[in-house]
Order: C-alpha cells, then sequence, then structure tokens
C-alpha cells in the first residue's frame, strides 16, 4: 500500500474521531448512531495511523506530497 494521505488529513481525522469519542463517552450520542459513529472513528483511526484510505484510491485522490524523482 503507497500512502495517499497527507499530515493535514491525518490530522482532521485524528480530531473528528477524538471529538466523536468524547461525544459518546459524555453520553450526547447514544444508542445505535453512537455506535455507528464509534466505528467510523475507529476507522478515521485506523486509516491515518497506516496513512492509507481505501476510498481514496477508488476515487483517485491523494492528499500527501509526491516526491519527484
Amino acid at each position: 500500500m503507497k500512502k495517499n494521505m497527507g499530515n493535514a488529513d491525518r490530522i482532521i481525522r485524528i480530531i473528528i474521531a477524538a471529538i466523536i469519542g468524547g461525544l459518546y463517552w459524555k453520553g450526547i450520542i447514544p444508542g445505535t448512531l453512537g455506535i455507528i459513529l464509534i466505528i467510523l472513528a475507529g476507522v478515521f483511526v485506523l486509516t491515518s495511523l497506516i496513512s492509507f484510505c481505501p476510498l481514496y484510491t477508488i476515487f483517485g485522490l491523494k492528499t500527501c506530497k509526491v516526491k519527484e524523482a
């Protein structure tokens, strides 16, 4: 897997995941919606850690800087 996520994208995803986690922990987003958002937050953290997003590959997006050879 080649990296296709830049640093800014990774940081934004981690911040969003932290906000979702905090809202779920406080009980502001309970129930099924909360569980779905927690799973989404987990996906955001996982993709941020490996710097690869499968959806970016499908749509041909790349937010990381390309090194010129």
